[in-house]
């Protein structure tokens, strides 16, 4: 019974991320409140390695949707359709060297003085009112760059610049680099699909990273539950992204500036409340 009850815990963090990993929303915020309220009977250990595994199964999603569109030896594809695809590879690189090599320096000292409910409670908040602001000013905007294949070297560069801000936990890393995106002049759809796109070699070395530095030294049923894990996140990813993409072709993102900001308030009640009750 208790490893049936443990397994449910898993399938709840699994929609979790899969829910929230791709919308501009902070899928940490989210599984930071819902470890406090979802305690999973687990090392410290395995919960580091669990956070970056479900993780993997969501960026899997991005591969498999966008396969052919990221494969330079798709069935079809022309020479000049293949040198497409090899620049935008090269962009998404280039965007994801800031954010490699800061993160790389810094991570373990992110993790132990930034995550924690009040930073995320407030990033949540400010990148909220940020979104509407932004919303509010590019209301009758005719944005330049219209698609991902128009995003030039140095724009997928400043747009690396602004995911760094998502080492900042409750940033969300969709959302800090669609805020850039678009700041930079890029349409939401091209922002979004970029941000998926950029996702891929951040999560994918991220998760390597972890599972080199924690190791894999679990038990069979604790290597059950991380497959677990990957598989719902996964599945529900496929989802979260085919909603975002047709979402945005039709309105724009205030409603999750507003989404975030009621979170963020929750976070900080719920956490004020726990330390006033000496329960955090």
């Amino acid at each position: 019974m208790s490893n049936f009850i443990e397994f449910l815990k898993i399938v709840v963090f699994g929609l979790v991320e899969g829910f929230t990993e791709w919308l501009p929303i902070s899928s940490t915020g989210h599984l930071i409140l819902v470890e406090n309220i979802v305690h999973l009977n687990a090392s410290a250990e395995f919960m580091k390695v669990f956070r970056v595994v479900i993780q993997l199964g969501a960026i899997m999603a991005v591969v498999v949707l966008y396969f052919n569109r990221l494969n330079p030896w798709a069935p079809g594809k022309k020479k000049n359709q293949q040198l497409a695809t090899w620049h935008l590879w090269i962009k998404i690189l280039i965007a994801c060297l800031p954010a490699a090599v800061v993160g790389l320096l810094l991570d373990e000292v992110l993790d132990t003085y930034l995550y924690n409910p009040y930073v995320v409670a407030a990033m949540l908040i400010i990148y909220g009112i940020l979104f509407i602001v932004l919303e509010k000013h590019n209301e009758y905007v005719d944005f330049p760059i219209k698609k991902v294949s128009q995003i030039s070297y140095r724009t997928a560069l400043y747009i690396g610049l602004f995911q760094l801000l998502a080492l900042i936990p409750g940033t969300s890393r969709s959302g800090a680099t669609i805020l850039g995106a678009m700041l930079l002049g890029c349409s939401r759809t091209a922002s979004a699909e970029f941000t998926f796109f950029l996702g891929i070699p951040v999560m994918f070395g991220a998760s390597l990273l972890k599972i080199l530095h924690y190791g894999l030294d679990f038990s069979g049923m604790e290597f059950f539950f991380l497959l677990a894990g990957m598989v719902i996140a996964f599945a529900v990813s496929m989802y979260s992204i085919k909603f975002l993409m047709g979402y945005v072709k039709k309105h724009d993102f205030r409603f999750f500036g507003y989404y975030r900001i009621i979170l963020g308030v929750i976070v900080l009640a719920y956490f004020g409340v726990m330390a006033v009750m000496g329960l955090s």
